[in-house]
């Protein structure tokens, strides 16, 4: 098996613009203007960034054998000094800051840097190591055996990052739709291998952060690591048959569809997503102002879809009410069946259930019609 595979700077020499190539990219596209544009229907942009990021740091984490649940996870965010969390979900939780850590400094200078990939990897394995500078770095399959190795010089990685730096930030370097640039600038990352540890979570995050810099979307929302989750051996295989073909045109049309095609994919289940967290919470708002008036404020509930999971210090804090108070309508929720009480430790938690169920089923299986789970949900509320 052919495993030192020379990387070639970009932009590539080749035409990747097939017929193929062109059909899918338009769909895509379309797709993700109509999830740029409901994302705009939940008025609080921090609801869907940090239900989506705990979704895709959990599914990104697992290509890595990293493993944790999502009840693990919804509990750490209440557990803010790390105390009984696992090492896995600890790991876990750093993706979800190093993405955040990304996409609050490319939102605004649309710039994605060499230097802010250092620091997102950074973040992720919480070490200063930066790019390689010694060799020995191969990849190998679950059988022990090397399927490929990177550029091993120090020089050599610093040139080809260099290279994908300004093919990132510089569109007239290769005059392509972005969708076709993103599915080659992941292979090029991919290739590169530029860190010791941490690069194919990296390379997951440069992915939507690439979208943002060229506003195909506004929120880091889109995530593909549940389709390569979904469809790992092709993943693999989509990348090893360019490094192992020498990049002909098939290859390259067959990896790009493929990455297409996820975003595509994701695209319209995030979609139904979101559409089923909007449903959600007007439902919950109408149960509310009827069954509860004066406990309701637009605050609360926000409170409550923000993280599946809260504790009365989270509400007293973002409401700026007392403890007592915070704790009534706490349990008043309960009582109206809008959250469910447990003991965790030595206090407290609640957790809004429809959300849990909703968030589960979309990482369990395709969200294809939220409608229909929504109304099992309320059924059980």
């Amino acid at each position: 098996m052919k495993t030192n595979c020379s990387v070639e700077p970009l932009p590539l020499n080749i035409d990747v613009e097939t017929k193929k190539v062109l059909r899918q990219a338009a769909k895509s596209n379309r797709m993700l203007a109509e999830l740029k544009g409901v994302a705009k229907t939940i008025p609080n942009e921090e609801i869907l960034i940090q239900s989506l990021i705990l979704q895709e740091a959990k599914d990104s984490s697992d290509i890595e054998n990293i493993v944790t649940t999502q009840d693990d996870l919804y509990r750490a965010t209440l557990t803010l000094s790390g105390e009984n969390v696992s090492p896995a979900t600890k790991e876990v939780m750093r993706y979800g800051q190093a993405m955040r850590k990304g996409f609050n400094t490319v939102r605004h200078n649309k710039l994605l840097t060499n230097n802010v990939i250092q620091q997102i990897q950074c973040e992720l394995e919480d070490n200063t190591a930066g790019f390689r500078t010694t060799m020995g770095t191969v990849l190998m399959n679950s059988a022990g055996e090397v399927v490929y190795t990177p550029p091993q010089d120090a020089e050599d990685v610093l040139r080809l990052m260099g290279n994908l730096e300004r093919y990132i930030n510089t569109p007239e370097m290769h005059d392509v739709d972005p969708l076709i640039k993103l599915a080659i600038i992941h292979y090029q990352f991919e290739c590169i291998h530029p860190f010791y540890d941490g690069n194919g979570r990296t390379g997951r995050i440069i992915c939507i952060l690439y979208l943002i810099i060229n506003d195909l979307l506004d929120l880091p929302i889109l995530y593909l690591s549940r389709y390569i989750t979904r469809t790992k051996s092709a993943y693999y295989e989509g990348l090893q048959q360019v490094r192992t073909s020498g990049g002909t045109q098939e290859a390259w049309e067959s990896w790009i569809l493929y990455m297409l095609r996820g975003i595509e994919q994701i695209a319209t289940e995030t979609i139904e997503l979101i559409h089923g967290i909007d449903a959600l919470m007007k439902s919950c708002k109408e149960k509310i102002r009827s069954s509860a008036p004066k406990i309701y404020s637009h605050d609360l509930l926000n409170c409550l879809f923000y993280s599946p999971y809260t504790k009365t210090e989270h509400l007293e804090k973002q409401l700026l009410i007392s403890r007592p108070t915070a704790a009534k309508y706490l349990d008043e929720l309960v009582k109206l069946g809008v959250l469910k009480k447990e003991r965790l430790w030595r206090s407290n938690y609640y957790i809004n259930t429809a959300l849990v169920t909703l968030l589960a089923q979309a990482d369990s299986t395709p969200l294809q019609n939220a409608s229909e789970l929504i109304r099992t949900v309320e059924s059980m509320a």
